[in-house]
């Protein structure tokens, strides 16, 4: 994991194990071990965040939430719902080397036209782009929402 880059979030244990080659990391949302890709290192470290410092119960967090989309299944990588099970803030991860720009943006939007969540994270765990939704027009914010 050393050739993996230092992230703009507190620092992380993670349960991690080799395997024919691979390395592999836990993941306690989901109760398997997952292939630790750079956007697997971003979104743990998120995930770790969201629990720690914004409040979020981890029973909230749906990874690889299904997005129907124009009648294309998509997967929007992070979102945690609210006690209605109703999405309540999206996020999307990118590798670090992956610059977070309006491509990132406008697929977080396309999957928010049909979620409707409140707030909206992008980051590739080097900078972090939060919004949140007011009337249909996203405003930014100086930091990631507290949802407790």
């Amino acid at each position: 994991m050393s050739e993996l880059p230092k992230l703009n979030f507190p620092a992380i244990r993670l349960r991690a194990r080799r395997r024919e080659g691979v390395v592999e990391v836990w993941d306690a949302l989901r109760g398997s071990y997952l292939v630790l890709t750079p956007e697997e290192w971003v979104r743990q470290h998120l995930i770790a965040y969201l629990t720690t410092h914004c409040g979020v119960q981890p029973t909230r967090i749906v990874e690889e939430y299904a997005v129907p989309l124009n009648g294309q299944p998509q997967r929007a990588d992070v979102v945690v719902v609210d006690d209605h099970a109703a999405p309540l803030l999206l996020v999307e991860c990118k590798a670090p080397g992956i610059p977070v720009g309006r491509h990132t943006l406008e697929q977080a939007v396309r999957y928010n036209s049909v979620l409707h969540a409140r707030y909206i994270v992008l980051t590739n765990g080097l900078k972090h782009y939060c919004c949140e939704q007011r009337d249909g027009v996203y405003v930014p914010l100086d930091g990631f929402p507290v949802l407790s």
